[in-house]
């Protein structure tokens, strides 16, 4: 339990800032390409923070589904074995922890679509 928690910090505080700052550079460099003939370009930092919150809405749900799916998978697993018949209610909670990651990636890329 301690080694899942350490991992979900050490996750948090290295992944998703470089996450962050890649959304960044990117919504900087589209930015810096479409005002090229300007000499003088202001940070428009509405791109930058839709940058940063798809990146947040990505990485997030998919940590959490990965850790509900880790334990709800184990749980589906020994109740199928014990009783064959509670197959599709295993299946469906599965189903529906793997759901969380996918919304997450449509958020993710609709946000994204924004820039």
């Amino acid at each position: 339990m301690k080694q899942r928690v350490l991992f979900v910090i050490l996750l948090l505080l290295v992944i998703l800032p470089l996450m962050s700052v890649a959304a960044t550079l990117t919504a900087q460099t589209v930015q810096l390409q479409q005002n090229q003939s300007q000499t003088t370009t202001p940070v428009n930092y509405d791109r930058v923070a839709i940058a940063i919150s798809a990146a947040l809405a990505i990485g997030i749900p998919a940590i959490a589904s990965g850790l509900a799916i880790s334990s709800v998978g184990s749980a589906a697993i020994s109740a199928l074995a014990e009783k064959p018949e509670t197959f599709f209610r295993s299946f469906l909670i599965v189903a529906l922890a793997e759901a969380l990651a996918i919304y997450g990636l449509i958020l993710g890329i609709l946000l994204w679509l924004k820039l």
